[in-house]
């Protein structure tokens, strides 16, 4: 089994394991968080004081969810499904080709499985930095009512930090995720040796037995079992930051075996005896050393949410490429990598629901039941895309990859069918949060086929626009008309209408098509291509690196040396501005699909700034196109 369309493992083997300690600071941050809060939830599930044979039970549920879902699903075969080298289920999505081909059903699972991704992201800093906080009520008492309202803070100063970028405080992420993952690696075995005999646990029948043996609260403390994969979806994400082989490296190296001992330690010392009140993780470090440990499970999962937040961005910008989302203003924070980026709505929506969210729930407890549901459906479509990728891109026969994504479908579908019973304490808020996401997506695409729909019966070929020229007599007028343009041939709707309203067109036209390409910068050899398609009539396709600040007017003076005689001294640009309004016969959106189009599509950035072009000599061509 090979990779497919992989980024391949970093030429320089001294670079592997900086990337890989990188990619502990960005990849890894929300699950390995997860001790905070798992095993605490998993025995308040529980119900009673667990004895010896729950709480081993439940621990070989934890190892065992850990190797088959993250190791075996996502480590072993999803990441070896790759876009271009990008990860996630919108990769996914795209790369089993629903941009070519209609296939409604993948197209719905890949959206609302990243749509899921925004509601879960909403809920893991809230849960995250509420529960590293709560170890304050175990140092001392005095600090509890100040729990809530430090948790509030602190999310809402990483929120603020965003617009000035993560690049020169993420090079410390790595090193501070390693300590974190190495003091929960020690605490582990200091646990351990109270009772050693916990590693009975890596007996799947344990797990199996508690199962079979408590019923109805077998099955809902799978729930909190799944708290432990929370993060898994992000390895596969994330991939295309880093490459496939610096995650496997830092997974198998570093995080698999700290949170084996981890979670082995806390259930160590319940089968001791100790309380199962309060923060089990927390009982594991010496009284001396627990604020130290403290501040940095802060800190840890900090840099959880901030990767989490970094997702969100990433989910976004793949969204807006595949055309599902409106152009945003994304901007990028660093020159160190594609990820590396700010979306300011997403930012300051995605802060008003954490911050929400924190304060309506209040404690670590209560979010778990709004946790784990989002991410459970999002894993159960990308098994079935994973299917799909098997037949498809693999080549393999139905049998074998019926077999290995029935295997996952029923260890995803046991965790989805026990997270729908948090639906009604919390389990609501990511699916209504994903929901409504998922409609924005689906509405904005509607509209985006109606307008592509309606301007595309009105493009006419360059040849017959000529002629109509010509032979309509069009004065032309001195200097040049530079008209941006979507279209890779015909003539743009914007030429089109100028000429029908304004009766007379420039001595030389330059049509521009401006593409932005997923690598960071472009030699200006690669930068423009242009062809002249009739006499004074230029079409011109410039490209850009994702770290660059398109500038037209900039690039235009560069033209010439291409062979490109239009006039840039006296240049005048024209660009479309398209206000939407319901078609009269019928057919078109429905009313309230078209207003909240509509009202996507004028918040949208302006192409005009985007492309750095002078206000003074830019003329917006605004037409009324029926969807």
């Amino acid at each position: 089994m090979s990779d497919s369309n992989v980024e391949q493992a970093p030429a320089s083997k001294g670079a592997l394991p900086l990337l890989s300690l990188a990619a502990l600071g960005i990849v890894f941050g929300d699950i390995g968080t997860s001790p905070l809060y798992t095993f605490k939830t998993i025995l308040n599930l529980a119900g009673a004081k667990p004895d010896p044979v729950v709480v081993l039970g439940v621990l070989s549920l934890v190892l065992w969810t850990l190797f088959v879902v993250t190791t075996v699903k996502y480590v072993s075969f999803a990441m070896r499904i790759a876009n271009d080298g990008e990860g996630g289920i919108l990769a996914l999505m795209s790369l089993l080709g629903v941009k070519k081909q209609q296939r409604p059903m993948i197209i719905a699972l890949g959206l609302f499985g990243a749509a899921l991704i925004y509601g879960d992201g909403a809920v893991t800093p809230a849960i995250s930095v509420l529960s590293a906080l709560e170890g304050l009520d175990m140092a001392t008492p005095i600090f509890k009512p100040y729990i809530l309202p430090g948790a509030v803070i602190i999310l809402v100063g990483l929120f603020a930090l965003q617009p000035l970028g993560t690049a020169k405080i993420g090079k410390a992420f790595g090193p501070i995720m390693l300590l974190w993952f190495i003091c929960m690696a020690a605490m582990g075995v200091s646990g351990i040796l109270h009772h050693p005999t916990v590693f009975a646990a890596l007996n799947p029948l344990l797990g199996l037995s508690y199962l079979a043996t408590h019923g109805v609260t077998g099955f809902l403390v799978l729930g909190g079992v799944f708290l432990c994969v929370t993060g898994a979806e992000a390895l596969y994400a994330d991939m295309g930051h880093f490459g496939p082989t610096p995650i496997r490296l830092s997974w198998f190296a570093v995080v698999f075996p700290s949170l084996i001992l981890n979670y082995a330690g806390q259930a160590a010392l319940v089968v001791e005896g100790a309380p199962t009140d309060g923060n089990i993780f927390y009982r594991l470090c010496p009284q001396m050393m627990l604020i130290p440990l403290i501040i940095l499970a802060t800190v840890a999962t900090i840099i959880a949410s901030q990767s989490i937040i970094t997702g969100a961005f990433s989910m976004t910008r793949q969204a807006i490429q595949l055309g599902w989302l409106p152009r945003l203003g994304i901007r990028q924070t660093s020159a160190e990598g594609y990820g590396q980026i700010y979306v300011g709505v997403v930012n300051w929506l995605l802060m008003l629901v954490t911050v929400g969210l924190t304060v309506g729930f209040g404690k670590s407890d209560n979010l778990a039941a709004a946790y784990g549901i989002a991410v459970s459906s999002t894993m159960l479509m990308t098994t079935v895309l994973l299917f799909i990728a098997m037949r498809e891109i693999w080549g393999w026969s139905l049998a074998a990859a019926g077999a290995v994504a029935l295997g996952f479908a029923l260890v995803d579908g046991a965790f989805f069918l026990a997270n729908l019973a948090k639906i009604a304490e919390g389990g609501y808020v990511p699916l209504i949060i994903a929901v409504v996401i998922y409609g924005l997506m689906w509405i904005w695409h509607r509209g985006a086929i109606a307008v592509g729909n309606s301007m595309r019966d009105k493009l006419e070929s360059v040849d017959t626009f000529v002629a109509r020229v010509e032979s309509n007599k069009i004065c032309r007028v001195p200097g040049t008309a530079c008209f941006l343009t979507r279209t890779v041939k015909d003539t743009p709707p914007v030429l089109s209408w100028h000429v029908k309203h304004n009766r007379s067109l420039h001595e030389h036209v330059f049509v521009l098509q401006v593409a932005i390409l997923p690598v960071p910068w472009l030699r200006e050899k690669e930068r423009l291509e242009i062809t002249e398609i009739a006499p004074q009539f230029w079409r011109g396709k410039a490209r850009y690196g994702f770290m660059e600040t398109p500038d037209v007017p900039l690039l235009l003076k560069d033209s010439k040396a291409l062979g490109c005689t239009v006039d840039l001294d006296d240049i005048t640009y024209y660009v479309g501005h398209e206000t939407v309004v319901h078609r009269e016969d019928g057919t078109g959106l429905p009313h309230w699909q078209e207003a909240i189009f509509g009202l996507m599509e004028r918040n949208a950035t302006h192409v005009s700034d985007f492309l750095r072009l002078p206000n003074e000599s830019v003329v917006e061509i605004g037409r009324q196109i029926a969807i």
